[in-house]
């Protein structure tokens, strides 16, 4: 996996936490970061950046392989194709071998963070497709653990296929994430699935006119199945983008809280 784009911690501070942040479709990790590190959240402070409130975050960007795009015939930046990413659910069989793929190379930078805090410091967060990837790893590690989710104008990946995995299993909450763990990996894990619980905060403007909100609430409503502790915040504007500052305080809190 090529090297990630790595910020902090800031000089004079020791690492406490880290922050994986996945970067969304057509995007790139040093444009996304430099976007992201320009939002600020209110407050006393002279400088109210994420980098400069989080002093002793190690912020990793890493960055999607070029893949080729099956509706526009180039080469993109993406975590997987898509024919559509208004309509997640057209085609959705191209995104398969592109997701799984990615699932393993986060998969192998969270390993990689492991060894140098423990997973319970560890953040994974993204936007739009990189928070699409996010979920799908975290459902395919199937251990949980991890200090939050922080997810932004983004759904659940594959949600038709994934759904009917669940719903198989009734009411048996440990099957039905071992059914996810077999689905986003693309294979089955000997070891049984207990997942340890995460806090996981997601953040919607109901004005994005890429994942409509709709998408986001479905996100939501999936997650509450497996009792997981969901903070949903919603926007009136935005756009497919932070709700300033308003989002970005939301943002702020619950790293804070978490911890």
């Amino acid at each position: 996996m090529s090297s990630p784009l790595v910020v902090g911690p800031a000089t004079g501070h020791s690492h406490t936490h880290t922050i994986i942040v996945l970067h969304g479709r057509d995007s790139e990790a040093q444009e996304f970061m430099a976007e992201f590190f320009e939002c600020e959240a209110t407050g006393p402070e002279t400088d109210r950046t994420l980098p400069a409130l989080f002093p002793t975050v190690r912020w990793v960007f890493p960055q999607a392989k070029p893949l080729h795009s099956e509706r526009f015939n180039i080469e993109m930046s993406q975590w997987f194709d898509m024919w559509s990413v208004e309509d997640q659910q057209e085609r959705a069989e191209l995104q398969i071998p592109g997701l799984r793929a990615s699932v393993d190379r986060v998969a192998e930078l969270i390993q990689e963070e492991e060894l140098l805090v423990p997973r319970k410091r560890i953040f994974l967060s993204g936007i739009s497709q990189g928070f699409a990837t996010v979920l799908a790893t975290f459902f395919a590690d199937g251990r949980g653990g991890f200090a939050g989710l922080c997810g932004f104008s983004s759904w659940f990946p594959l949600a038709a296929q994934a759904v009917p995995e669940v719903y198989a299993f009734g009411g048996d909450s440990s099957q039905q994430l071992a059914a996810m763990q077999r689905f986003y990996l693309g294979r089955d894990e000997s070891s049984p699935v207990q997942m340890t619980s995460t806090p996981i905060l997601l953040g919607h403007c109901r004005d994005d006119e890429v994942i409509d909100i709709q998408s986001g609430t479905r996100l939501r409503d999936f997650l509450y199945r497996f009792d997981m502790e969901v903070d949903w915040q919603e926007y009136l504007d935005g756009g497919h983008w932070f709700n300033e500052p308003q989002g970005v305080d939301d943002f702020v809190r619950f790293l804070r809280q978490h911890m």
